[in-house]
């Protein structure tokens, strides 16, 4: 019998929605070891973060620091959680500079990130984001997998709806996004337009 390793950035997804909407998720199966670098961010970020057999579990109680990112190949910080981060810095308190070392284009959703009110400039490999209160809902559009899920993440906490275009990215790389989202408690719902 083989048991697959369960996705270490779909955990890491779950963990940083706990985060940015200050909620409480038990990440099932999931290998604390394959997200170290992750998980000690989104501590310095001010999350709580339990290990145990089952998995682990996140809960945030505070609007979080900014925390700096530097994305690495494996064991480093996955570029696949890069935006997903940059959503948690945009509603942080601080600044942070997030560096991406791996793909050119990774940065290509930030100005969909933008039309939500996030204070993100980039330069090159560089994205310096400012932390504001609150982000405001609008329609945007996913540039790939993980940009569409750190777009995701930053609507369930921006003020109004926010509307995902081109999810057909995020089902290649999420199961059942919504459903997982909606079973911890996210206002969120897939619809035909």
């Amino acid at each position: 019998t083989y048991r697959t390793v369960p996705d270490r950035i779909v955990a890491g997804t779950w963990a940083v929605a706990a985060a940015i909407t200050g909620g409480d998720v038990m990440v099932k199966a999931a290998r604390a070891s394959d997200l170290e670098i992750a998980l000690d961010k989104l501590v310095t970020a001010g999350a709580h973060v339990e290990v145990s057999d089952q998995g682990f579990r996140v809960t945030m109680d505070r609007r979080p620091r900014a925390v700096d990112v530097v994305t690495l190949p494996y064991p480093g910080f996955p570029t696949d959680l890069q935006p997903q981060f940059i959503a948690l810095n945009a509603i942080a308190e601080g600044a942070a500079m997030v560096t991406e070392n791996l793909f050119e284009a990774r940065f290509r959703f930030v100005q969909e990130l933008r039309r939500l009110g996030a204070d993100v400039r980039t330069d090159g490999h560089h994205a310096l984001v400012r932390g504001t209160d609150r982000l405001s809902g609008a329609p945007v559009e996913a540039t790939d997998v993980r940009a569409g899920a750190g777009l995701v993440l930053a609507g369930l906490v921006a003020d109004g709806t926010t509307t995902v275009f081109d999810i057909s990215h995020i089902d290649r790389g999420y199961a059942h996004f919504v459903r997982d989202l909606t079973g911890l408690g996210a206002a969120i719902s897939r619809v035909d337009i």
